[in-house]
């Protein structure tokens, strides 16, 4: 069962395809709800959902331009992921210097 949109978990938040997709839109910068829509190809109120949940989580700012209300990445928010994921680093390191050694490994034999 889908959680609740209004879920003050960050974990939650990214949890949805489209919220993550968000996010890698406005890494590119600041853009109102309209062109994050459009770019997004969905309706204008759920794309307003969608940045409300997260700004709720502080993954998103707004300001205001003219009439305008602008969204931006805020990725300060992602600091619990980055926290959680970090604790994965040692298994991934060891994953890359196994590969490392046997990619080097296959060298040599095709040297011989």
């Amino acid at each position: 069962m889908a959680r609740a949109a209004t879920t003050s978990d960050v974990f939650n938040a990214i949890a949805e395809p489209q919220r993550r997709r968000i996010l890698v839109l406005l890494r590119g910068g600041e853009r109102p709800v309209t062109e994050v829509a459009r770019e997004l190809g969905m309706p204008q109120p759920g794309a307003s959902k969608h940045l409300r949940v997260l700004r709720e989580v502080g993954l998103v700012r707004d300001r205001t331009s003219g009439r305008q209300r602008l969204y931006g990445l805020d990725a300060r928010g992602l600091r619990p992921v980055h926290e959680w994921t970090g604790g994965f680093e040692e298994f991934w390191a060891g994953s890359f210097d196994r590969l490392d050694a046997y990619v080097q490994e296959l060298a040599q034999e095709e040297r011989r």
